[in-house]
């Protein structure tokens, strides 16, 4: 069939409960592929800078190996590089979506058969969450009416969320199983030295700072390419350039958890 009515495809990759990966994160992908710079990619597909970083950024946390490989540099463009777990999953997306096309293509034409009516189908849900991190649960410890549920996210790091016991019951949680973590970004503090309290104590480094009138985006690289974003005053952030050491520190009562 051909014409303006026709039925098209369009994929999106779910992997969380929040997470999404459609055709214009995987375009970018491919533009830092083929450019080597992820403002260069930015640029190319009329993304801002941030919102081009943000996506790396979202891209990394959701998958269990970075997909690209950030450089110093920022928005002056520092070089970026697509790692093999990146082309595979650009790979399997142009499969998918070629798979997924020529299936529709099939239905439509079956369909508009049987009911001589056009097939008009509107698919995709946009989600955000400023911290997702994907990981798996490796210890769940009652206490009275709350559970503390620890969260591996990878090379060791974990996060502690407190929940009440009947929400890790209609979660389903289980150790061994998946789950994402949810962290506004206010609720991430960060601190120069080690931290003396009993509260989750990220080790990591300062990757990128946005500065506002009263306030400061500040990104911390963790382990695995994996980030957190944290929100913070101006006063605070003042020290914290790019390359600097830093431990994020969330209250485990500030986690929040989803399934799949």
């Amino acid at each position: 069939m051909s014409g303006a009515g026709d039925l098209s495809a369009s994929l999106i990759l779910r992997r969380g409960a929040l997470a999404r990966v459609g055709l214009e994160r995987i375009a970018l992908v491919e533009a830092v592929t083929e450019l080597g710079s992820i403002s260069a990619a930015a640029k190319r597909l009329d993304l801002s800078y941030k919102g081009a970083w943000d996506a790396v950024q979202a891209l990394n946390n959701l998958f269990d190996a970075p997909l690209i490989a950030a450089g110093a540099g920022g928005r002056s463009g520092g070089g970026a590089q697509v790692t093999p777990r990146g082309h595979a999953v650009v790979k399997a997306f142009r499969d998918m979506e070629r798979e997924v096309g020529a299936a529709l293509s099939r239905l439509e034409a079956g369909l508009a058969a049987e009911t001589g009516e056009d097939l008009f189908w509107s698919l995709g849900l946009r989600t955000s969450a400023r911290n997702a991190l994907r990981g798996t649960v490796v210890a769940l410890t009652p206490s009275g009416v709350t559970v503390e549920v620890r969260l591996a996210i990878g090379e060791g790091v974990e996060i502690a969320s407190i929940i009440t016991r009947r929400s890790a019951e209609e979660l389903g949680l289980a150790v061994g199983g998946p789950a994402v973590a949810l962290i506004k970004s206010s609720f991430v503090r960060l601190a120069v030295g080690p931290p003396t309290d009993d509260d989750n104590a990220l080790a990591g480094q300062v990757l990128d700072r946005e500065d506002g009138e009263t306030a400061s985006e500040v990104v911390v690289g963790l382990a695995e390419g994996k980030t957190l974003v944290a929100t913070v005053a101006s006063a605070v952030a003042a020290g914290l350039a790019p390359g600097v050491s830093v431990h994020a520190v969330i209250a485990p009562s500030d986690v929040i958890l989803a399934v799949d």
